[in-house]
């Protein structure tokens, strides 16, 4: 099976997911995000009217720097500006949505190191931007000058908004069934020191829940060091610690959520879909008779949706896609093993601690252990392994072809094979999984090796 990365047209600065990289170097200098701003604001000002975009950011060092540049060309180009601090990523999403924006912008890399920083963008409906748009924005950047842009006495206007954390904390908690209630319930938070440091612990508390909180301390370096949802032992030993009920890992933008139950163990977004999907259909709020997710969810959860009567739409890597199959097939529950979870009933985007207050709002109705409640299936033993190349294309070689015709022969009915090439490196990505381990290590040995005699 291939599963290649989705890419259209020729994208030379956007990614999968906005623009991102080393701060202060290549496409994320001041000099270049000024001229990203104004490309934008070209893009989106149509019509007469006054037209506001919204910024926000997660906690990283750089974010000082980006947010003023960004700015500028909104300005330039005659966006007025409303600026909203720290807040997570799908708070921008529902925001852009609620303050009448035309535009929402994010400053984030997500699960990334400090150093590295990003630009997320949402059109006015709250969903991320098309391939052909950013192909258009990348296009005016291209051709610069001063065309497009607002005259001397057009230019926007800036200005912060206070109240937006607090509106961000009341939505989150719309989404959480009046008739439960997180009394006695002891809850882990862990923010990753990053954009949810605030909002996350302040809506687990005014929901009745008794809050250990950890990742709540940004510096501006520390966004996902040793904490959030890929760093998630602090998260473990704290749940143990403090005799927890359950944890909460998010991610730098709070986009992401791993679930930790009360004996340690990590719950991943697989388990997650496999929850929320089978309560969702028990309770008649599923819609589409299913849950979409990527090439890369396990097996075992497409078992267990196919044992409860639902279907797992597969997608390629990539939220955008997974959001892109939800609108396309009417569903609403979707999301990747990452944790990166979409409820379109709430969000246009992954939302972590609405992800987290669903599963809270399942483990409430079932009365009974997060791990009893949450671990719906067992996984296929899987492998992921990586292969660099130099040239060319390996996978079209006749040697690679016939390693992968073997690999899924011998895997079956009962196993899957995904060969990839990354996005942004020059990278195949080979993943096996079945009920045999040794049957796993030997299919995916087999093929890196064929790769390695092609390049």
């Amino acid at each position: 099976m291939r599963g290649d990365d989705q890419v259209t047209g020729k994208r030379e600065i956007f990614g999968t997911d906005g623009v991102r990289g080393l701060a202060n170097a290549g496409a994320m200098t001041p000099e270049n995000i000024l001229r990203l701003g104004m490309a934008v604001g070209r893009v989106f000002k149509n019509g007469a009217h006054r037209h506001r975009v919204v910024i926000g950011k997660d906690t990283r060092l750089s974010g000082y720097m980006i947010e003023p540049a960004l700015t500028a060309g909104f300005a330039a180009s005659g966006m007025d500006v409303f600026l909203l601090g720290p807040l997570p990523t799908p708070a921008m999403a529902m925001l852009t949505r609620s303050l009448r924006a035309d535009l929402g912008v994010m400053i984030s890399a997500s699960h990334n190191p400090y150093h590295d920083n990003g630009v997320k963008f949402f059109g006015p409906d709250g969903f991320k931007l098309s391939d052909e748009t950013e192909l258009e924005i990348e296009r005016l950047m291209k051709e610069g000058g001063e065309a497009g842009l607002a005259g001397s006495g057009d230019l926007g206007r800036v200005k912060r908004i206070d109240d937006a954390g607090a509106r961000y904390i009341e939505f989150a908690k719309a989404a959480f069934p009046r008739r439960i209630s997180l009394d006695d319930v002891r809850v882990v938070i862990d923010c990753a020191n990053g954009a949810a440091y605030k909002v996350a612990p302040t809506v687990l508390w005014e929901l009745g829940a008794d809050v250990k909180e950890i990742g709540v301390e940004p510096n501006g370096f520390n966004i996902n060091r040793d904490v959030g949802s890929t760093a998630t032992k602090k998260l473990q030993e704290a749940v143990k610690d403090y005799r927890a009920d359950i944890g909460v890992a998010l991610d730098g933008d709070a986009d992401r959520v791993i679930i930790c139950d009360e004996k340690g163990n990590i719950i991943d977004g697989d388990q997650i879909l496999a929850l929320i999907g089978s309560s969702w259909s028990a309770a008649g709020k599923l819609k589409g008779e299913g849950v979409v997710s990527t090439v890369m969810s396990n097996l075992g959860l497409e078992k267990f949706l196919e044992s409860e009567g639902l279907k797992l739409r597969r997608t390629a890597v990539g939220d955008r896609y997974v959001v892109e199959e939800m609108r396309k097939l009417g569903m609403n529950v979707g999301g990747e093993p990452s944790g990166h979870v979409i409820l379109s009933d709430y969000a246009t985007t992954g939302d972590g601690l609405v992800t987290a207050l669903q599963v809270l709002a399942a483990v409430a109705a079932e009365g009974r252990a997060v791990s009893e409640v949450c671990c719906k299936f067992d996984p296929y033993p899987q492998l992921l392994r990586n292969v660099r190349y130099r040239n060319g294309d390996p996978l079209s070689t006749d040697v690679v072809k016939s390693a992968i015709t073997a690999a899924e022969d011998k895997l079956g009915r009962q196993g899957r094979l995904v060969i990839r090439k990354s996005g942004t490196e020059p990278v195949i990505r080979v993943m096996a999984e079945g009920e045999d381990t040794s049957v796993v290590r030997s299919v995916v040995e087999d093929v890196i090796d064929a790769v390695e005699q092609s390049v």
